[in-house]
């Protein structure tokens, strides 16, 4: 489904962010990709959703070469990926329903189709009750679950986690990592970065170590991570 093919990136003649990096993930894979502040964690989930183009190599999404897309053919890969930050990037202004819908209005879904499918992906994260609540009145979790639903409203074919328990305690880190894992479950590829190992050891997935925009270390499922 995705491969890096001796992907380099410098931006504007520094240390590599990414140094020759090749790893290809399959459909359906959980991989967590661990690894210092620095280490090309987010630069990698980037090459993704063409925000950045490799300086040498390829970046093949299926079929697509993404550096080759046009602009207008973008937001077409970006509808396929679903991606989650660490600072929830909700809109303060809008219920966890509006701003899950608003992921939908913005490629022009008709309304009796967001009416269904934003409660069906508010009850998968566990929100249904809380679906006319303002991102003021949630906790820390459950912004970050309804930055997932609105991830997920596009039935993505991949979802992308950028440090997504960065900013939690332990209890909803853990509730955040149980539901990826379901999320992975019902079929949808999964890369998540961290820099917390416990994160790393509690998803029991395969795991890429990286160190200055090298992949420096990898591990299949099962077992404890041990960096």
């Amino acid at each position: 489904m995705i491969i890096f093919d001796k992907v380099t990136k410098i931006y504007n003649g520094s240390a590599p962010a990414l140094d020759n990096v090749s790893l290809e993930v399959k459909k359906g894979d959980f991989i967590s990709i661990i690894g210092p502040s620095g280490a090309g964690k987010s630069t990698l989930l980037k090459m993704l959703i063409r925000e950045d183009i490799p300086t040498e190599g390829r970046v093949m999404v299926g079929k697509v070469d993404v550096a080759k897309l046009s602009d207008s053919e973008v937001p077409v890969l970006r509808r396929k990926i679903g991606t989650v930050f660490q600072d929830f990037k909700l809109l303060n202004n809008k219920t966890a329903f509006e701003n899950v819908a608003f992921a939908l209005e913005v490629v022009g879904t008709e309304q009796e189709q967001i009416q269904e499918d934003v409660p069906r992906v508010l009850k998968i994260v566990g929100l249904e009750e809380r679906a006319e609540s303002f991102p003021s009145q949630l906790s820390g979790g459950e912004k970050q679950r309804v930055a997932i639903a609105r991830a997920l409203v596009h039935r993505p074919e991949i979802l992308l986690a950028d440090e997504p328990t960065g900013n939690l305690d332990l209890l909803n880190t853990y509730d955040v990592i149980k539901l990826l894992s379901k999320i992975n479950e019902f079929g949808t590829t999964v890369i998540l970065a961290s820099h917390d190992r416990e994160v790393v050891n509690t998803v029991g997935k395969r795991v890429i170590s990286m160190e200055k925009g090298k992949i420096v270390k990898e591990q299949e499922s099962g077992g404890r991570y041990i960096i």
